[in-house]
C-alpha cells in the first residue's frame, strides 16, 4: 500500500508473522481446542493453514486488471452480505462507499458500518458514495480466491497465532516497519509460485490469502475477532460477513463481538472464514487478534502440489 498508509503500529506482544513465514513456513505444533474464557492450560500457539493465490500486476504480460491499478482508500459494499454456494464472497457490482471517519462499539473498537447500532452504544461514522473503480468486474473478482489456470497459482501457508502472556488471547502479526529500509510485512509467497519480485522492494506482491477455521460459541464470554491490515479484507462467520475492509488502503482495523451476532448460538460449532487481498505497493500489513479458540478445517489442493 502506499506511503499514507498507517504504520509502526506495535504490539505489547511483539511482533511475529514476518519472522515465522520467512523461515520456511514451518507449521508449529499446539493447536487449541475448547473454551475461550479461562486461560488456564493454553497452548503457546494456534497454527492454522490458509491458500495464497498469486497475481501479476494489470500492466504486466498476464497481469491481472485488479492488481497495482487501483487505489481508492476504504471502501465498503463491494462484497454481499453472504458467501455464494461455493463459500467465495460475491462482487456486489456497487462501487460502494467511501469510509471517512470511522464507525466504532461502545468499547471503542472499529466495526462493520453495516453493524452499526446506536441501541447497542455504538459511535456513528461518516459514509459518502464513491465513484471510481475499485474492482473491474464480477469475472475478475470471482479469480481472487479460485484456481484459475493462466491467471493465478496457489500455496498452502501456515499462520501462528501466539498466545499473549498469561491472558487467553492470541495474534498473528506481519506488519510494515517503516524503520528499517527493507519493506517488512505479510509476504508470504516470497521467491514462490510465479515469482515475479518486486526489484525495488524485493517482495512478492499482488496476492490474496483465503483462511478457513471454525470456533466454539460462548455467549456473555467477551469473545472477540479483530483484524488490522490492508489491503481488501472480509471476513464471514458462519457464511454471513461481520468484517469489511474493501478496497486499497493503508491499514485499518475493524473487530466484531460474537455476542452481537444473533445468528449464533451458545456452544454452537461456527465456522470463521476470512479472505484479503494485497494489490498494491508498498505496505502490506497483516494483525489478527483474538480470543476465539480457533481450529483448523481441511484446506483444499493448491496448484502447487502438481508442479
Amino acid at each position: 500500500m502506499f506511503a499514507n498508509s498507517l504504520r509502526n503500529r506495535r504490539s505489547r506482544a511483539g511482533m511475529v508473522g514476518a519472522g515465522v513465514l520467512a523461515a520456511g513456513l514451518v507449521l508449529v505444533s499446539g493447536t487449541a481446542s475448547g473454551s475461550s474464557s479461562s486461560s488456564d492450560d493454553l497452548p503457546d500457539t494456534i497454527s492454522l493453514v490458509g491458500v495464497a493465490r498469486d497475481f501479476k500486476r494489470f500492466d504486466r504480460a498476464g497481469g491481472h486488471p485488479d492488481f497495482q491499478q487501483y487505489n481508492t482508500g476504504h471502501i465498503v459494499g463491494l462484497v454481499a452480505e453472504q458467501l455464494d454456494q461455493d463459500g467465495k464472497p460475491v462482487f456486489t457490482g456497487s462501487r460502494g462507499k467511501k469510509v471517512s471517519r470511522q464507525y466504532k462499539d461502545s468499547a471503542g473498537r472499529q466495526i462493520n458500518p453495516a453493524m452499526y447500532n446506536p441501541a447497542l452504544g455504538d459511535q456513528a461514522g461518516s459514509m459518502s458514495n464513491y465513484s471510481g473503480t475499485t474492482i473491474t468486474n464480477a469475472n475478475s473478482f470471482s479469480q481472487w480466491y479460485r484456481d484459475v489456470p493462466g491467471v493465478n497459482m496457489s500455496m498452502q501457508v501456515p499462520i501462528v497465532l501466539q498466545r499473549m502472556g498469561d491472558s487467553n488471547t492470541y495474534f498473528f502479526h506481519a506488519h510494515d516497519n517503516s524503520s528499517t529500509s527493507a519493506k517488512e510485512g505479510f509476504f508470504p509467497i516470497d521467491n514462490q509460485l510465479l515469482n515475479d519480485m518486486d526489484p525495488t522492494y524485493h517482495h512478492n506482491y499482488f496476492l490474496t490469502f483465503e483462511l478457513d477455521t471454525e470456533f466454539m460459541v460462548e455467549k456473555n464470554a467477551g469473545q472477540v475477532f479483530t483484524f488490522y491490515g490492508d489491503d481488501d479484507v472480509w471476513v464471514f462467520i458462519n457464511g454471513r460477513m461481520v468484517i469489511d475492509l474493501g478496497g486499497v488502503h493503508g491499514a485499518v482495523s475493524q473487530s466484531v463481538s460474537i455476542d452481537r451476532l444473533d445468528w449464533l448460538a451458545d456452544g454452537e460449532r461456527a465456522q470463521l472464514k476470512l479472505f484479503f487481498a494485497e494489490r498494491h505497493l508498498t505496505l502490506s500489513n497483516m494483525r489478527v487478534e483474538t480470543n476465539l479458540r480457533l481450529r483448523p478445517i481441511n484446506v483444499p489442493p493448491t496448484t502447487a502440489l502438481y508442479d
